[in-house]
């Protein structure tokens, strides 16, 4: 094998399928690239075996073949070269990358031990790409990162009358998501570590989704993102959403935010932070008896059935839940201080992010 190509596109195709591959992989040549050059095109595939990214580049091909490359050592070396084009030639004990002055030689991993990975075609569904990857950045935010916990790590991907929703919960906190008009053949529970790869590896204006009993396929241009399904049952999510809230109030997002920010400096996670919404805006305060406090009013727009109401959160699960509403304003819906309260916005009807009050 032996192609040339401008450095900082065959950066990019390294770098996207890098994005798969994990930095401790159980098998030693899943810390490689998988290399395949024919025609006068590129292919370059990174794997952890739960998730896949194929891209592709068009070169100068001097010699077609295949080799399996340490990921991070070609990435790196290639993006480090001058700027220009950059050669890589590979045999069977030593691949030579070459730019203009610099040279790196390096080991390839053995192409024989490498899996063959699944590569059917999943019939898919064209869909917005910005839509969806803003959709999933929304939702994952709630996803569960305890792999002891497997179905909690995951994203729900459910066909509804209007389209299709993706729910992502960790116990705590409840995200939902419609994108209606989206009409996929299938559903299941998808990885959320793996797509929140998807802008990095094939976003694009244009995305095809094919989900099966055992994969969730994106793919674009840019090439293909194929994650391995999760088993098993989502908890019954819908009976935590009230038909109504007697209780909300709205506020600016980002002075909200900022508020919280402030608020982090005093309080940790264990540490909740009051919300005391009441007319005129909302009264903010934590207090750390080893640390001190700090309190603050946020102007707001409030309605409710009682005069005021206190509530607590997490304050790290709050900023996340407010941080991931699209528009300029949030309002946060309170049926009383214990039981779930919703996180939402006009301006963007389709997201909801309900979240657990701490007991004070």
């Amino acid at each position: 094998m032996r192609i040339r190509a401008e450095r900082d596109d065959l950066g990019d195709v390294f770098a996207r399928a890098n994005r798969a591959v994990g930095a401790r992989a159980a098998l030693p040549v899943l810390q490689g690239l998988l290399c395949e050059v024919t025609g006068s095109t590129l292919r370059v595939t990174g794997t952890d075996l739960e998730m896949t990214v194929r891209t592709q580049c068009d070169v100068e091909v001097m010699e077609e073949g295949r080799a399996l490359i340490p990921g991070k050592l070609l990435e790196n070396a290639v993006r480090r070269m001058p700027s220009g084009p950059v050669t890589i030639s590979a045999g069977d004990t030593d691949v030579e990358i070459l730019g203009r002055g610099p040279r790196f030689s390096v080991r390839p991993l053995s192409i024989d031990d490498y899996p063959t990975l699944d590569d059917s075609t999943i019939e898919g569904t064209d869909v917005d790409g910005d839509a969806l990857a803003s959709a999933i950045g929304q939702v994952t935010v709630a996803a569960s990162t305890d792999a002891a916990r497997p179905i909690l790590t995951g994203v729900l991907f459910e066909t509804t009358d209007q389209g299709v929703r993706l729910v992502a919960t960790d116990s705590y906190r409840l995200a939902v998501k419609d994108l209606p008009g989206v009409g996929l053949s299938g559903q299941g529970l998808i990885p959320a570590r793996g797509l929140r790869e998807l802008p990095r590896t094939v976003g694009a204006s244009k995305v095809s989704v094919g989900i099966d009993t055992r994969e969730g396929v994106f793919a674009s241009d840019r090439g293909s993102l194929r994650l391995r399904m999760i088993e098993g049952t989502f908890p019954k999510y819908q009976s935590l959403l009230p038909d109504s809230y007697p209780n909300e109030i709205v506020v600016d997002k980002e002075g909200l935010l900022e508020a919280l920010n402030r608020v982090a400096l005093v309080a940790e996670d264990h540490i909740p932070v009051r919300l005391t919404l009441q007319d005129g805006g909302i009264e903010i305060a934590v207090t750390r008896q080893d640390v001190g406090g700090e309190t603050e009013h946020l102007p707001g727009e409030y309605s409710g059935a009682e005069a005021s109401v206190l509530i607590a959160f997490n304050p790290r699960y709050l900023a996340d839940g407010v941080g991931a509403i699209a528009g300029d304003e949030v309002r946060i819906r309170v049926i009383d201080g214990l039981k779930p309260s919703v996180i939402d916005s006009k301006d963007d009807p389709e997201f909801l992010y309900l979240l657990m009050p701490v007991r004070i």
